[in-house]
């Protein structure tokens, strides 16, 4: 399974060869990097890749030797798999094992990792829309405007029994947070590949505002195109 991490630009269009109109989702993955290969052999008995994105600056200050702006363990990472800018964000992808000789640590991978119309799982951290009652959260009817209802336009009603089980179960949908959360689309497709500026264009759009982080693995849940 292919994935690599990179950066939401936001959303545009672009027509393809029939003269159709396809919204698009901008995304920036330049410079990610190889930070270490696992193997089903090894200590940690599976076979993945760790790679890194979003390079760190250096903290400079007059008197004081320049260092990263990050912690020192997470900075050694990087130094001891000799990779000279560290990277600010690390994910992990299983890929096979017959897979692992095609990469090497500090290798950089770029946009011509995938190919079009390829099919793609984006993970994301959605929007937040902070604390919302039940009628934004969970798309719930409200209650009626008239006949006797008063005050109680958007609540939720009823949330559970009286004597049995005089209790409220367990998930029950209620008002509280809203958004902010870890949301993965699946099966889209990958419609344009921008080498020169590091980018990949998805049809549709992906969770997250612009300047958040994704993911971007092959479909698991698509077989043909």
């Amino acid at each position: 399974m292919k994935g690599i991490i990179g950066k939401k630009v936001g959303m545009t269009q672009v027509f393809d060869e029939a003269g159709n109109r396809v919204p698009v989702t901008v995304i920036k993955v330049d410079k990610n990097v190889v930070v270490q290969k696992k193997s089903a052999h090894g200590k940690d008995g599976y076979s993945a890749l760790k790679l890194g994105f979003g390079e760190v600056k250096k903290l400079e200050k007059e008197g004081k030797e320049p260092r990263w702006r990050l912690s020192k363990p997470r900075a050694g990472v990087f130094l001891k798999a000799g990779v000279e800018t560290p990277r600010r964000h690390i994910r992990e992808f299983r890929i096979p094992e017959s897979a692992l000789d095609e990469f090497e640590v500090g290798q950089e991978i770029g946009p011509d990792f995938f190919e079009l119309g390829d099919w793609v799982d984006v993970t994301g951290t959605s929007k937040g829309s902070g604390f919302t009652g039940v009628m934004k959260r969970h798309n719930f009817a409200g209650a009626k405007a008239t006949h006797g209802v008063h005050e109680f336009f958007r609540h939720g009603g009823s949330i559970g029994m009286s004597a049995t089980p005089a209790r409220v179960f367990p998930g029950k949908k209620m008002p509280g947070q809203h958004g902010n959360v870890r949301v993965t689309v699946q099966n889209l497709q990958v419609v344009g590949i921008m080498e020169e500026d590091d980018a990949i264009l998805i049809k549709g759009g992906v969770p997250g505002s612009r300047g958040g982080v994704v993911t971007i693995k092959s479909a698991i849940k698509k077989t043909t195109i």
